[in-house]
C-alpha cells in the first residue's frame, strides 16, 4: 500500500487531541458538500431554463434561414432554389416576404413586422403551443387571415372574435405619385386583414404579423421577390452538415443562419448569466476550501511527534509533505462526492416531482422549476474542486516540511 495514502488514511478517521481540528474539518468537509451541492442543482436548473425558453424559439425560429447579404430581397425562381426546395431532407420550404409596416386597428395605430410566408409555414406542428387566442389560420375558404404577436394585440386591443373590425396594414407604394396630394394616404398602399389568432413567445417576437405570402406580395407590391428562405429538416439530418452543404453551393451572394446565430443575443445571455452565476458560486466554495489550510495547519502541530518519528525512521520531506497533501484532498473530496451526489439525487427528484414551485401567478411555460443534467456540469465541479482542493493542501503541506527543518535544527 502508498505509505503516504495509508497514514492520512489513518489521521482522518483517528481520534485527534484537540476537539477543533475535528470541528474544522468537519465545517471544511460541510462547506465543499454544501457548495458542490449548491453548483449542481443551481447550474441544473439553468439548463432547465434554457432547454425551455430554447424550446420556445425553435417553435417559431427555423432550422436555417437563407437571406441576401446585399438588399432587401432575392429572386428564389433560380435552378439552385428550385433544386433545393425538392432536397428530401428538407421538411419544410417557407417562403418569406417581410417588412415594417403601419398596423391600425379602431382609433389605436402601431409600427410592427408584416412577415409574408408560404404554405409550408405550416406544416411546424408546434405553432398551436404558442397560440394564446383564436387559432393559427392564415387561409381559410380562399380568404387570407392574419395571426399577431401578443405585443401587438395588447397596444391595440384587437379582438379576434370581432368580424367587423379587421386589422388595417399601412406600407408606403413604390411608385408614390410626387405630385402634391391633398389625401396622404394615396402614397400607401391599405389593405384589410381579419385577426384569426393570438401567439406569444417572446417580445422580439410578439411584434410581428404574420400573414399569408399572397397577401404580403400584394401589400408591398412584390410579384416576384422574397425576403428569406426558411429551412426545417427531417428528423435525424445534421443541420450543421446541411448548412455546411448550402454554403458550398449557393455562393457569396447569401448568407445561411442557424438557429445560434439568428438569436444570438439570446445565447450569449443564457450563457453569461450561467457562467455568472458558476463563478460567483465557485468563490463560496473556495472559501470552503481553503478552511482546510487551518485544519491541516492545526493537525500539522497535533502531529509533531509522529513526524519527528517518521524522520528518525528517515522518512523523507517530500514523504511526509505528500502525507498532509493527501489529507486535504480527502477531506475536500470527501465533500465534494457526496454534495455531488445530493446535487444529482435532488435534481432527479425536481425533475420527476417538482418539489419546488414557481409562482403560481406564472403558470405560462411550467409550474415547477425546470431541471436538465448535463455530465460536463457534473466534470466541471469535481475538477474545480479538485484544483483548489491541491492549491489549499499544497499550501499546508508546506508547513510541514517547515517543521521538520526546526526539529532538525532542535536536534
Amino acid at each position: 500500500m502508498n505509505t503516504p495514502f495509508y497514514i492520512a488514511r489513518r489521521y482522518l478517521f483517528a481520534k485527534k487531541s484537540t476537539n477543533a481540528i475535528n470541528i474544522i474539518s468537519t465545517i471544511s468537509v460541510l462547506g465543499v458538500f454544501v457548495g458542490s451541492a449548491a453548483l449542481i442543482i443551481i447550474l441544473s436548473v439553468f439548463n432547465g431554463f434554457e432547454e425551455v425558453v430554447l424550446k420556445m424559439f425553435n417553435t417559431i425560429t427555423p432550422e436555417l434561414v437563407i437571406a441576401p447579404l446585399k438588399g432587401k430581397t432575392f429572386d428564389p425562381n433560380t435552378s439552385y432554389f428550385n433544386e433545393l426546395r425538392k432536397d428530401k431532407d428538407i421538411y419544410s420550404f417557407t417562403e418569406v416576404l417581410s417588412e415594417n409596416a403601419l398596423l391600425r386597428y379602431n382609433d389605436k395605430q402601431s409600427v410592427g413586422l408584416v412577415k409574408g410566408v408560404s404554405t409550408d409555414y405550416l406544416k411546424n406542428k408546434s405553432l398551436d403551443s404558442i397560440t394564446i387566442d383564436g387559432n393559427f389560420v392564415l387561409e381559410k375558404k380562399n380568404l387570407n387571415y392574419a395571426v399577431i404577436g401578443s405585443a401587438i394585440q395588447t397596444f391595440l386591443m384587437v379582438n379576434t372574435t370581432d368580424p367587423f373590425y379587421p386589422l388595417q396594414i399601412f406600407s408606403p407604394k413604390k411608385q408614390r405619385n410626387h405630385a402634391s396630394s391633398i389625401n396622404p394616404a394615396d402614397d400607401f398602399t391599405i389593405l384589410s386583414i381579419p385577426v384569426s389568432g393570438v401567439f406569444e413567445v417572446q417580445q422580439d417576437f410578439d411584434n410581428v404579423a404574420i400573414v399569408p405570402l399572397r397577401f404580403a406580395r400584394k401589400l408591398l407590391e412584390e410579384p416576384q421577390n422574397i425576403s428569406a428562405i426558411e429551412i426545417n429538416l427531417e428528423k435525424g439530418v445534421n443541420a450543421d452538415v446541411f448548412k455546411q452543404k448550402i454554403e458550398e453551393q449557393i455562393g457569396n451572394d447569401f448568407e445561411v443562419k442557424d438557429r445560434i446565430q439568428q438569436n444570438k443575443v439570446l445565447y450569449n445571455i443564457l450563457g453569461s448569466e450561467k457562467w455568472a452565476v458558476y463563478i460567483i458560486l465557485t468563490f463560496i466554495l473556495i472559501i470552503a476550501i481553503f478552511n482546510i489550510i487551518g485544519s491541516l495547519t492545526m493537525l500539522v502541530i497535533d502531529k509533531l511527534k509522529d513526524i519527528a518519528i517518521l524522520s528518525s525512521l528517515g522518512a523523507g520531506k517530500q514523504l511526509i509533505k505528500r502525507i498532509f497533501l493527501l489529507e486535504g484532498m480527502m477531506i475536500s473530496m470527501t465533500g465534494c462526492i457526496f454534495g455531488l451526489i445530493i446535487g444529482l439525487g435532488f435534481s432527479l427528484l425536481q425533475q420527476k416531482f417538482g418539489l419546488i414551485k414557481m409562482s403560481e401567478d406564472n403558470l405560462v411555460i411550467t409550474n415547477a422549476y425546470p431541471v436538465a443534467l448535463k455530465w460536463k456540469d457534473f466534470l466541471l465541479v469535481f475538477l474545480t474542486v479538485s484544483v483548489f482542493s491541491f492549491m489549499a493542501s499544497a499550501l499546508s503541506s508546506n508547513l510541514s516540511v517547515k517543521k521538520i527543518n526546526h526539529l532538525n535544527q532542535d536536534l
